[in-house]
């Protein structure tokens, strides 16, 4: 109502106020003739102007005051149309000027009724609209960066195949041994090359909710169990020793696919043995908070920089260019580990200090 009364110009409110005092006057005076007519023909109405009369002239001047509002409502009530076509139109032009890709901007919410309701909805279907203009660009710049990452790294053995191919195919070798060596560098590139595809593949299938087509329930403590068995020769040959500590879960049940959750503890282990080899041991822990199974797998070796431990888990990012041309390691793993907890409805986190990095996978329990 105040903004409705702030939309009226003072020279329109004064002219409404005139009128309706005119307006009022009249009334009152073809009501003060009609009571005098009517106390002249009846007793009864002449005994009620008697008593009203009692109580001075309070009855008269709050009649009055009654009147003045009834004929100031129909002026309000017009302006009150005039102020929402006002807001509409406004809205109107705040939208074409949002349409034209101003998406920072919002409608202006001047009322509380319909139209600011009305407003509401369409800043929230405008911020909708805004991010989903974002996210669309994020996703062609990750296509891009994606595109531009598997082509330079694809780029990097099949230039090896292909020089060591030619160097064979023009007979440039000068034994037998050398023949070997280049075979054996083509086989390795190749070998490296089809690593590479199989896990851009899986990361790609992996950002796809329907990448988890099997979902039984897991025993994490049994299959940890296995792994360790199944590493027992690399972590010896490594010169290192896998401890598993004590559980305290009752029942350590996830539900998921068996396989998928394997390969995130192999990739983790792998990762403990290469990157951990300087220090002797891998603990591999397991516990239970609040519902919640954690795995910690923790390796005392070199610790990861804190400038890149938070973007460890992205595609294609290295620690150390060294370290991953020493390692062969395609870029993905990790990104891979954590699109696999996330489709499980878990999370994993990394910590690492000098002398010891911690990779802690939590899953939700079964119950």
């Amino acid at each position: 109502m105040k903004k409705v009364l702030k939309f009226i110009p003072l020279w329109k409110t004064l002219l409404y106020i005139l009128l309706a005092v005119i307006v009022t006057g009249i009334t009152a005076c073809i009501l003060y003739f009609a009571a005098l007519y009517l106390e002249k023909e009846s007793s009864r109405f002449s005994d009620l102007v008697e008593l009203v009369g009692t109580f001075g002239r309070g009855p008269f001047i709050l009649g009055f005051c009654l009147l003045l509002i009834l004929c100031l409502l129909p002026f309000f009530y017009y302006e009150r149309q005039k102020y929402g076509e006002y807001l509409l139109e406004k809205m109107i032009n705040e939208i074409q000027y949002i349409s034209e890709g101003q998406f920072k901007e919002k409608i202006t919410i001047e009322s509380n009724g319909i139209i600011g309701k009305l407003g509401a909805k369409v800043n929230q279907i405008i911020t909708q609209a805004e991010k989903a203009i974002i996210d669309q660009k994020e996703a062609a710049q990750i296509k891009n960066e994606l595109i531009t990452n598997v082509a330079h790294d694809l780029r990097s053995p099949l230039t090896s195949i292909v020089g060591y191919l030619d160097l064979i195919h023009e007979d440039k070798y000068k034994s037998e041994v050398e023949l070997r060596y280049y075979i054996q560098v083509i086989h390795q590139k190749s070998k490296d090359l089809h690593q590479l595809i199989n896990d851009l593949f899986e990361y790609t299938l992996g950002q796809n909710k329907e990448f988890l087509v099997n979902e039984n329930p897991i025993n994490i403590e049994e299959m940890l169990n296995q792994l360790a068995i199944q590493f027992q020769v690399q972590i010896k040959e490594a010169g290192m020793e896998l401890r598993q500590h004590p559980s305290t879960v009752d029942s350590p049940i996830v539900i998921g696919d068996g396989n998928k959750l394997a390969r995130v503890f192999e990739n983790l282990i792998q990762n403990a043995i290469r990157y951990g080899n300087e220090g002797r041991y891998i603990d591999v822990t397991l516990s239970e908070y609040n519902g919640v199974i954690e795995v910690e797998i923790v390796n005392y070796g070199q610790a990861i920089p804190s400038m890149d431990l938070p973007h460890i888990f992205e595609r294609f990012y290295r620690v150390e260019k060294s370290r991953s041309h020493q390692t062969g390691g395609s870029g993905l793993g990790l990104a891979i580990v954590k699109s696999i907890i996330e489709l499980h409805g878990g999370q994993i986190e990394a910590e690492s200090s000098a002398g010891r990095t911690a990779f802690i996978v939590k899953l939700p329990k079964n119950v």
